[in-house]
């Protein structure tokens, strides 16, 4: 498994590409400050859910680190895609 700040990395560097929600409802976002601000929505995901939710993968759905990260459905979009290499 990928560390954290290696994972971090790709998901800044793929900022404003699409993903996709297991559902697959596609999103982009931005990260800014440490934050991924998701641009379907007004909804800011900080850094560190995203931390917690890496430190818990293999994940096999969104319903896994729903109690944990706000925004789960984007949060395991994001570190599940293939791109970003969580």
């Amino acid at each position: 498994m990928a560390t954290f700040e290696s994972v971090w990395r790709s998901i800044e560097a793929h900022s404003g590409q699409v993903f996709h929600t297991k559902t697959g409802v596609p999103f982009s976002y931005a990260v800014q400050s440490g934050q991924v601000h998701l641009a379907n929505t007004n909804r800011v995901i900080p850094r560190n859910d995203f931390a917690k939710a890496h430190a818990l993968m293999p994940l096999s759905g969104p319903g896994q680190i729903r109690d944990l990260v706000q925004g789960s459905a984007y949060v395991f979009g994001i570190l599940t895609d293939q791109r970003i290499g969580a």
